[in-house]
């Protein structure tokens, strides 16, 4: 293999749908309903290739309010759609959610691209876009799960402490358990992705290292933060 990514020709890449059709086709037969993965086949290819495009723009571009622009929008986004599993109390709970991504996650994105890769320009797109989007990504989960628990135990009257603690603790649980899996279990994309494309394993281990690492204070900031506020309001049924 040539030290470097292979570019994946169209033919090839469509071996890759053979299992996704077999799948399709059990889940037809067995009566259960393809059309709701066929659907979220069908827009990951949307969405994949729309943020390609949209990607080489910004790499090209070279400009840092594209890339900031880029940042807040994650942010925002991310805020709205970590708050789904508790639906009613969206705008309620948004300005504190913002909070807790925006600041775990910025945080730790300044540290990891100024301190540790030290980015020139600070605002490098090819480096700042992929990880914001690692981190926002992974605080956002961080702050689904705890606020959906949180108002599972408080709905079940559960002490506002304990509730709070309950719903930490199940909010790191994936993290948690991606560190004690990570090189046992599974090598992660990021490291996989450096192997393929020829960088030396040790290197890479490295890379993943600071991913891993990223990951964990993003998403236990982002939690801590959002858990932090006063006790919200629950409805009563």
């Amino acid at each position: 293999m040539n030290n470097g990514v292979e570019v994946l020709a169209l033919a090839d890449l469509s071996l890759a749908f053979i299992p996704v059709v077999a799948v399709l086709f059990m889940l037809y037969r067995w009566s259960l309903g393809p059309g709701n993965a066929f659907y979220a086949v069908i827009r990951m290819l949307g969405q994949l290739l729309i943020v390609g495009y949209f990607l080489t723009f910004i790499f090209e571009s070279d400009a840092s309010w594209v890339v900031v622009l880029v940042l807040t929008v994650m942010v925002f986004a991310a805020s709205w759609i970590g708050l789904g599993s508790v639906k009613a109390h969206r705008h309620m709970l948004y300005r504190r959610a913002l909070l807790a991504i925006g600041l775990g996650g910025g945080l730790v994105l300044l540290l990891v691209t100024q301190g540790v890769l030290q980015l020139e320009p600070w605002y490098s797109a090819r480096y700042m876009i992929p990880l914001a989007g690692m981190i926002f990504a992974n605080a956002m989960n961080a702050v689904s799960l705890a606020c959906e628990r949180l108002y599972a135990e408080l709905e079940r009257d559960v002490p506002w402490l304990e509730a709070r603690n309950i719903a930490c603790h199940a909010a790191l649980i994936p993290i948690i358990n991606s560190l004690f899996a990570v090189g046992l279990v599974s090598l992660p994309g990021m490291m996989t992705g450096q192997i393929l494309s020829g960088v030396p394993p040790l290197v890479a281990a490295r890379y993943q290292i600071l991913v891993m690492c990223m990951i964990f204070g993003a998403s236990g900031i982002a939690t801590l933060c959002f858990l932090s506020g006063s006790r919200p309001p629950v409805e009563k049924r």
